[in-house]
């Protein structure tokens, strides 16, 4: 009798129940407030992304342009336009410049019109590494395979400019295929895939190594 007394007793004793209860909440209001930090982390670096695409494009629009050959192509001589008509899309579609390393690479668009060189040179890579430097202030994480920027004819400009590149086109500064790597998920190696973002500007003069 007295065993099952004392048994009785025990089932009755709360006691460690607090503990025991707090041991198995605890987890979860963990998980809980890293996905709150991670979230705001998350919309943190999403601005930070866009801040650095409208500080790129602002440094493309009024610096060389890439390829820095484009600067003195005449679509006059080498594109047969008639001097002060607008260079159309039959003689220039758009082209997209990648940076990677210490080599930046410029390639038409697919299935467009770039009737002008395409090779890059060492005056390319230093105008893109600037550009990306100062992107790279808004956005620290930021790799520079993960930048983009896009010349499209805007039907500015005029063939046979005296002062700069017969054309004046949108340039598109863009961060595609960036992550961010949650608290909550770094153990797990897992990593969440950043919208793309991008910023547009009309290029101006097209020469020049300073945004100020």
């Amino acid at each position: 009798m007295r065993g099952l007394a004392a048994f009785r007793r025990s089932l009755a004793n709360d006691r460690g129940a607090t503990g025991a209860e707090f041991a198995m909440v605890l987890p979860l209001a963990l998980i809980f407030l890293l996905g709150i930090i991670d979230a705001g982390r998350y919309l943190y670096t999403i601005n930070q992304g866009q801040k650095a695409v409208q500080v790129g494009a602002r440094y493309a629009a009024v610096t060389d342009i890439m390829p820095a050959s484009l600067i003195n192509y005449s679509f006059v001589v080498s594109g047969g336009i008639t001097q002060g008509d607008k260079v159309t899309t039959a003689d220039f579609t758009a082209y997209e410049c990648t940076g990677s390393g210490s080599a930046v690479a410029c390639t038409c668009e697919t299935g467009g019109t770039c009737n002008f060189s395409m090779t890059t040179d060492a005056t390319d890579n230093t105008n893109f590494n600037a550009m990306f430097d100062r992107m790279q202030l808004m956005m620290p994480s930021l790799t520079e395979d993960e930048v983009r920027v896009r010349y499209e004819n805007s039907l500015l400009g005029y063939a046979g400019d005296p002062n700069g590149p017969d054309i004046a086109p949108f340039i598109t500064v863009s961060v595609e295929n960036a992550t961010f790597t949650p608290i909550s998920l770094v153990l797990f190696g897992v990593s969440v895939p950043l919208p793309m973002l991008s910023h547009t500007l009309t290029m101006e003069d097209g020469r020049g190594t300073n945004s100020y």
